[in-house]
């Protein structure tokens, strides 16, 4: 809608965060919009975000609609998502058709490419995101940053939670997303276009991307061999030109700004 179009969009981005994949999909809408950035504090988000949202978290957006002065304060990557998708991108690719043709607002007449796209935009924080920032945490136990003299014990504990909790989750993720993959129809999570599932998604498959191997023994080939299809699917996010867009947006803005965790 046109009166929808000229609504204020500013996103509160923080760098390393899930940010990334809202600035990714404010590019693929092809929305005008602020950008506020932020630093990383001792690997924390600064204080002054809690002036935008009481938990202090990125990503945050501020929707101020047309003819209003008071915005629309936002918060969580997947509602996020899916209030952008909803209000912008009909008619898009973005968010696929809901109704099967004849069954429109029908129990079970929802599109499986619609349903698919639902079930994502939940899954991404409700089950992934937290064994990807388990893993991370457990990672930090076994770095330089632990004292040396320390470390070796650190190290075992880490390896051993490592080894019973995130390494069978992470097989398990991966292979949902490779079965998923297998049936969606085409090269993304619901089928043959990118939609703002697959942007969800992104920033923890691609930051993850390279780090699934340290989560345990794997075998012969390591996950990029056993799960094929999404690592595949992973080259594809990163080398889309929309994702390739908001990194380059952020680079011109401070190059040392990190985008990866």
């Amino acid at each position: 809608m046109a009166s929808e179009e000229q609504a204020k969009i500013k996103l509160y981005w923080l760098e390393k965060s899930r940010a990334q994949n809202i600035l990714w999909l404010l590019e693929e809408l092809k929305l005008d919009y602020e950008l506020e950035t932020f630093h990383r504090v001792n690997m924390l988000a600064p204080p002054e975000l809690k002036n935008i949202h009481p938990l202090g978290k990125s990503p945050v957006i501020s929707v101020t609609p047309p003819g209003s002065t008071e915005p629309l304060v936002l918060a969580e990557s997947g509602f996020i998502t899916q209030y952008l998708s909803e209000h912008f991108g009909q008619g898009t690719t973005l968010i696929p058709k809901r109704w099967k043709d004849g069954q429109e607002g029908k129990v079970g007449g929802e599109t499986e490419q619609w349903l698919r796209w639902q079930y994502y935009l939940h899954y991404v924080e409700g089950s992934l995101m937290s064994m990807l920032v388990m893993a991370m945490v457990l990672g930090a136990l076994k770095s330089p940053n632990i004292p040396f003299f320390i470390r070796p014990l650190t190290s075992m504990v880490a390896n051993q939670i490592l080894a019973k909790m995130v390494f069978p989750n992470a097989k398990s993720h991966l292979g949902l997303l490779e079965k998923q993959l297998e049936t969606s129809g085409g090269d993304y999570i619901c089928g043959p276009d990118l939609t703002s599932a697959d942007i969800l998604l992104s920033f923890g498959l691609i930051a993850a991307k390279d780090k699934f191997e340290t989560f345990g023994t794997w075998g012969e080939g390591g996950p990029r061999v056993l799960y094929p299809k999404v690592f595949a699917y992973i080259d594809r996010l990163e080398a889309s030109p929309g994702y390739k867009r908001s990194v380059e947006k952020i680079k011109e803005i401070d190059a040392s700004f990190g985008i990866k965790f």
